[in-house]
């Protein structure tokens, strides 16, 4: 079982801190490699704590996508424990009763330092890696 955990480790430990010196180089060497590529995107704290918010959620996957005017952009979505999208989990509504609620599928990244706004929607699309 040890062994396992060490070779799969949960999804909550994905990404650690790199420091500034390795962070530098990896972007510098990255915008040499690709100038005509956007250099940055920005994405909010309040959207990242509420897709975090969802029960279950230990990550967030983003997927490279285009947006409605054809513009490179994130798709965001929670991820649970067995490393699936989370499409729906329950809440118990003002009634008292449980209800199923759609997951949140966000985007609407600022690019190079300029924010801007945040949206979310909600889908059922089956999501693949």
């Amino acid at each position: 079982m040890l062994k396992n955990e060490i070779l799969t480790p949960s999804l909550e430990t994905i990404g650690e801190e790199i420091g500034q010196e390795l962070g530098a180089k990896m972007v510098k060497d990255f915008q040499d490699a690709y100038p005509a590529e956007m250099k940055t995107f920005l994405i909010g704290k309040n959207i990242l704590e509420q897709i975090l918010n969802q029960p279950g959620c230990v990550a967030i996957r983003f997927y490279g996508g285009l947006n409605e005017l054809g513009q490179k952009t994130f798709v965001y979505v929670g991820v649970n424990e067995k490393d699936e999208i989370i499409t729906e989990y329950p809440i118990i509504n003002v009634e008292g009763k449980i209800e199923m609620n759609k997951g949140i599928v966000a985007d609407r990244i600022g690019g190079n330092g300029k924010g801007s706004s945040t949206t979310t929607t909600t889908t059922s699309v089956n999501w693949s890696s």
